[in-house]
């Protein structure tokens, strides 16, 4: 099986921009908690949308670490069909690592609420 890592911007922001929803991992506790989320993407910043209350919300503002992945293109591919372990799928990927800052300006969520409805409707 081959991997491709990509290291050039411009692949990533099109993986990213062609995608609509992605999948953030939260630490809840000694557990993890993947949900996923609407968003925007602007000049390398992620945006997440969600509801103003709930466990999302109750998770990250006591850890706002995150892991986001985004997925695109997945495809079965067999080397040799007989054979169980020559099948694989065919994907590209973008994971994302940092911590959740929260927008509490209302100019500043306008925003962004502009960036994620452009991402949604262009």
């Amino acid at each position: 099986m081959k991997n491709v890592q990509y290291t050039d911007k411009k692949i990533i922001d099109e993986i990213i921009n062609s995608i609509k929803t992605c999948h953030v991992g939260m630490v809840d506790g000694n557990k993890p908690y993947v949900v996923p989320f609407n968003f925007g993407y602007e000049n390398s910043v992620l945006y997440l949308h969600c509801a103003p209350t709930g466990r999302k919300l109750d998770i990250l503002k006591n850890n706002s670490n995150v892991c986001v992945s985004f997925e695109t293109g997945a495809e079965l591919y067999v080397v040799d069909e007989p054979v169980a372990c020559s099948y694989s799928m065919k994907f590209k990927s973008v994971i994302l690592m940092g911590k959740v800052e929260f927008v509490e300006n209302a100019d500043e969520k306008i925003k962004i609420m502009n960036i994620i409805m452009q991402h949604y409707t262009g």
